[in-house]
């Protein structure tokens, strides 16, 4: 069984989501659990207590920001509009690419030798919030700026967009405690699972470009 929490396993009351379905997959007959779990999220490690108590074999992934933020997920309407505003200075972020979480999950759920073990995935370089977006303005050939603002104009930019409540403190908590500095590290995550390096972060930018998805 692959768990994966949404919105995301930082959330208030994931941990105890997350034991109830561990429970209940060993005592379906599952035999075999894989945790996606946060790097620096208190609740997220919570969770991955549950998983390992549960009785079952257990893989945790615990990983650092997708790449892939800029590109589906919330970021992409500023990206797309020229601007990225956020709550983040000079701090450095190991973006992981969720094509290497994939081929890590698919690793672990397929082979042996994974069961007991905690994967820290991250991307082999630290970048800050801005040196992402001047990547993604390079590979696109687009001028793309990034503009630090106050926690008070991120909090007042959430509510103006009307975003479910749980949205709402995920991103802020994200921005006001988990880019706080601890996780500015790289971990060896995807090489010890797959026996290669996780893509750069400017790979997937290029790939990504090309893909036509931040195209005006």
């Amino acid at each position: 069984v692959y768990i994966s929490y949404y919105p995301d396993i930082a959330v208030p009351g994931a941990a105890e989501t997350v034991e109830a379905l561990a429970k209940l997959a060993v005592e379906r007959g599952n035999k075999r659990l894989v945790l996606l779990s946060g790097r620096g999220e208190t609740e997220a490690q919570r969770a991955e207590e549950m998983v390992k108590v549960s009785g079952a074999d257990w893989t945790i992934l615990r990983c650092s920001w997708f790449s892939q933020n800029f590109s589906e997920g919330f970021l992409i309407e500023s990206i797309l509009e020229g601007e990225v505003t956020l709550p983040v200075g000079a701090v450095g972020e190991p973006f992981v690419a969720v094509d290497d979480i994939a081929d890590v999950a698919e690793a672990v759920l397929t082979e042996p030798g994974h069961a007991g073990q905690l994967y820290e995935l991250t991307g082999p370089r630290l970048l800050s919030f801005a040196q992402a977006v001047a990547e993604i303005g390079k590979a696109t050939g687009r001028d793309i700026r990034y503009r630090r603002i106050s926690h008070a104009q991120f909090t007042e930019t959430v509510a103006a967009h009307n975003l479910p409540p749980e949205f709402a403190w995920l991103l802020n908590e994200l921005f006001t405690e988990v880019l706080d500095g601890r996780n500015e590290s790289l971990t060896d995550g995807v090489q010890r699972a797959l026996g290669r390096r996780p893509k750069d972060f400017f790979a997937y930018a290029t790939e990504t470009a090309a893909s036509g998805v931040w195209s005006n």
